[in-house]
């Protein structure tokens, strides 16, 4: 059975663990929504007219809580897995319904509900799970997948980007041609969400495409609020979001519970769905600026690099949105300066070397292997978890009703 899902050549910052639960069960367990206030804002938004590029490994638009929601996509990899197989689209169909799921049932009362529950979907397949035997043949071949799924997205419709991935190897390194990939997408208005990384308990190594100047960079929090342990702590955070024991979706119709910056990155691109649609003619600049603005449990001076402004606050983000005079875009530095965010009060305790290290996955890591900063454990049996992630809640028994996926 598999065990780890590691999001392309690298760690897609969720870890999912214990067994499936019922539909019904799910809303209980979703703690995250009202972390970040999304009920507040849905009044005024719901993401209706915004679509949101999920660069990952695919997503399952069949599956009843995003059925209607999940455009006609792009398969940039072009081998591996396929619907239906046991590891085709299990990370990406996560995030997409953390960001944008309705639910299912009646009402849409069941299953998981996202943070833009009327925001569309757009699919971009990057990367493999880390379950897929063509794993390495995919980072050996398709080393500018992500680059080219940046641009791809940006010339498909697409307002807000989530990369819910990243290389945080000890090889990790800027690439010219992701790096101008994400200035392409922000002059042409875009906003760019990425997981921060999970190597907080490792080092706290520098991840990309989370340091790109621009990228809204996005570090976990518990259901207290507080820092998670496994969260990279570096200068490039902007906000945090929930990444801890947080109930996500999955092909096989079953639920689970998760950890990872991957989970609040997708948060995040959630609520700036949410502001774009409330007032579309924001600029990345001012959305990220709105995000800063609005946080809650700001750190002491402002900011850290443990939380960047603070945990993200849909509703008041939302409500200030409609409130603010849009302003043209002004232009990104097309090279990252060393420390373009600030060093924050925790970087004496962070100065280490970059790269997540979650698995090593620097060995040649080029493109699209550069995906590390997002993990996917899935822990069925008992024996399938000898050297798991901290331990969470068991997740959940099979959904109510639903079917397995064909």
């Amino acid at each position: 059975m598999r065990r780890r899902l590691a999001v392309l050549a690298a760690t897609a910052a969720l870890v999912l663990s214990g067994t499936s639960a019922h539909a019904d069960a799910v809303r209980d367990l979703e703690w995250g929504i009202d972390g970040i206030r999304a009920p507040q804002a849905w009044g005024i938004s719901q993401g209706r007219g915004i679509t949101v590029a999920v660069l990952d490994t695919g997503v399952d638009g069949s599956h009843p809580d995003l059925t209607g929601q999940v455009l006609p996509g792009k398969d940039l990899v072009g081998f591996g897995a396929g619907k239906g197989d046991d590891s085709w689209a299990r990370h990406g169909t996560a995030m997409a319904g953390i960001i944008a799921a309705h639910g299912h049932g009646p009402g849409g009362g069941d299953g998981v509900r996202g943070v833009a529950p009327a925001a569309r979907i757009l699919p971009v397949r990057v990367i493999l799970e880390d379950s897929d035997p063509k794993r390495k043949q995919a980072r050996a071949k398709k080393g500018g997948a992500l680059a080219d799924g940046i641009r791809w997205a940006a010339d498909h419709g697409a307002d807000v980007i989530n990369l819910s991935l990243g290389d945080d190897s000890r090889t990790a390194h800027p690439e010219p041609g992701e790096d101008a990939a994400v200035q392409y997408a922000l002059a042409k208005g875009i906003v760019v969400v990425a997981s921060a990384g999970n190597s907080g308990a490792k080092g706290d190594r520098i991840s990309y495409p989370a340091a790109y100047p621009g990228v809204i960079a996005v570090t976990a929090v518990d259901r207290n609020g507080e820092r998670a342990d496994f969260s990279t702590r570096r200068w490039y955070a902007g906000v945090a979001a929930p990444g801890v024991d947080v109930v996500i979706a999955d092909p096989d119709r079953n639920y689970y519970e998760g950890w990872g910056t991957s989970a609040a990155s997708a948060f995040v691109s959630g609520v700036a769905a949410l502001i774009r649609s409330a007032n579309p003619d924001l600029s990345p600049r001012q959305i990220r600026q709105l995000l800063t603005d609005t946080a809650r449990r700001t750190p002491p001076g402002g900011r850290s690099d443990s939380l960047g402004a603070g945990v993200v606050d849909a509703g008041a983000a939302v409500r200030q949105a409609v409130r603010t005079k849009p302003r043209p875009q002004a232009p990104v530095a097309a090279k990252a300066p060393d420390r373009y965010f600030g060093g924050g009060p925790d970087s004496a305790a962070t100065a280490g070397g970059g790269g997540l290290g979650l698995q090593e996955t620097g060995e040649g890591l080029a493109g699209v292997a550069l995906l590390g900063a997002a993990w996917l454990l899935w822990r069925r049996r008992p024996q399938d978890a000898p050297d798991a992630p901290p331990p969470g809640p068991a997740p959940l028994p099979s959904s109510g009703g639903a079917s397995e996926t064909p």
